[in-house]
C-alpha cells in the first residue's frame, strides 16, 4: 500500500494526555516540533493512529490536526522552509 506523509500537530489541555499523544505518536514519526510529528502512513496505520489517539482524548478540551502532504514516495518534492533554527530532516533508515 501506498504511504501518505502527515504532519500531526496536537493541542493538549492535560499534561497527562499530552504526554501520552506524545509517546503514541513517536510510534508512528518522528517529531518536528514540540507538538508536531511527520508520520509517513498507509492507509491501514492512519486508521491505527487514529484510534490509539481518539481514546486518549478529552474531545472537549483537545485536538489532533492530521494535514495530508501527499504521497511519500515523492520525497524529493517536499521542500520544509524554517525560520530560527533549521529543519532538519530525519532519517528515514528503520532498525528493527
Amino acid at each position: 500500500m501506498a504511504r501518505t506523509r502527515y504532519i500531526i500537530s496536537y493541542d493538549i489541555a492535560h499534561p497527562k494526555r499530552l504526554y501520552r499523544v506524545a509517546k503514541t505518536l513517536e510510534a508512528y514519526g518522528h517529531r518536528i516540533q514540540y507538538s508536531v510529528f511527520e508520520c509517513p502512513l498507509d492507509p491501514l496505520r492512519l486508521v491505527e493512529c487514529r484510534a490509539s489517539l481518539f481514546d486518549i482524548l478529552h474531545h472537549e478540551e483537545d485536538q489532533i490536526l492530521f494535514i495530508s502532504l501527499g504521497p511519500a514516495a515523492t520525497d524529493a518534492s517536499l521542500r520544509i522552509d524554517s525560520l530560527g533554527l533549521p529543519y532538519t530532516q530525519a532519517s528515514r533508515v528503520t532498525i528493527v
